[in-house]
C-alpha cells in the first residue's frame, strides 16, 4: 500500500533522525562547557552557509516552477525567504560572541563546516525537487532540535540575552507554513509518480554533512 504523504513524512524523519548523544558539540553549549569563541566561529560559518543556501532553494524553486511543481516551487521559495531573515539575525549573534565587522568579512570557512551547503547546491542541481523536499524536511526537524538546545545553553549559562539568541530561535520554533507546503508538496509529488527512493539518500547525506559541521566545530572547541 502506498504511504500518504503524512506517513511519508513522518517514517522519513524517523528514519533519519540522528542520534543526539553522538553530537560533539551541542551538549558542550547546552552545559555551558564550550567557549564563547566557537559559537562565534559557528555565527562566522553561518555566515557562509546562508547565502549558498538561500540560492540553492531559489534554484529548487525555479526548477520546480519550470516542470509545473508550483508546490515544491512554494516550499522552497518559503526557504529562499527563510535564509533571508536568518541572515539578519545573525548580527546581534555575531555581537555577544565578540565578532567584529573586520573578521567577519574576512573570515575563511572551514571545509567541514561547508560540505553541506555544497551539497544541497549539488541535490538543488540534481535532486528532483519532491525528493529533496523529503530530505530536507527530515533534516530540519534534527537541526531545529539542536538549534532548540542550543538557544537554551546561551540564555542559561552565557547570559545571551533574546536578540542574541534570535538565529537559533528561528529555526526552533514551529513552522506551520512550511509543514503544509511540505506536505502540499510530497503528495504532489506521490499523485505524479515524482517520489523515490532517492529521498532516502539526500537525507543520509544531508545528516553526515551536519554531522561534519559539529564535528569541525567542536575540534576547534577543543583546540584541534
Amino acid at each position: 500500500m502506498t504511504p500518504t504523504a503524512q506517513e511519508l513524512l513522518r517514517t522519513t524523519a524517523v528514519r533519519l533522525a540522528p542520534d543526539p548523544d553522538k553530537n560533539p558539540l551541542v551538549p558542550r553549549i547546552a552545559d555551558g562547557r564550550a567557549r564563547t569563541r566557537t559559537i562565534g566561529l559557528l555565527a562566522l560559518e553561518q555566515r557562509h552557509v546562508i547565502p549558498s543556501d538561500r540560492r540553492s532553494f531559489q534554484h529548487l524553486a525555479r526548477r520546480a516552477a519550470e516542470s509545473k511543481d508550483l508546490e515544491s516551487a512554494a516550499f522552497f521559495d518559503t526557504l529562499a525567504d527563510g535564509e533571508s531573515l536568518a541572515r539578519e539575525r545573525l548580527n546581534p549573534l555575531f555581537d555577544a560572541c565578540g565578532v567584529g565587522k573586520s573578521e567577519a568579512a574576512t573570515y575563511e570557512p572551514q571545509p567541514g563546516c561547508q560540505a553541506y551547503p555544497a551539497y544541497v547546491s549539488w541535490l538543488a542541481l540534481n535532486g528532483d525537487p519532491a525528493d529533496v523536499v523529503l530530505a530536507l524536511t527530515a533534516n530540519f526537524a534534527a537541526w531545529g532540535q539542536c538549534c532548540a538546545t542550543v538557544a537554551r545553553g546561551l540564555r542559561d549559562h552565557y547570559g545571551f540575552a533574546d536578540e542574541a539568541c534570535g538565529f537559533f530561535d528561528l529555526f526552533a520554533e514551529p513552522a506551520p507554513d512550511v509543514d503544509r507546503q511540505a506536505l502540499a508538496a510530497v503528495q504532489a509529488g506521490l499523485e505524479r509518480g515524482r517520489v523515490t527512493a532517492a529521498h532516502l539518500r539526500f537525507g543520509r547525506l544531508l545528516g553526515h554533512y551536519e554531522e561534519m559541521f559539529w564535528s569541525t566545530l567542536a575540534g576547534c572547541d577543543e583546540g584541534r
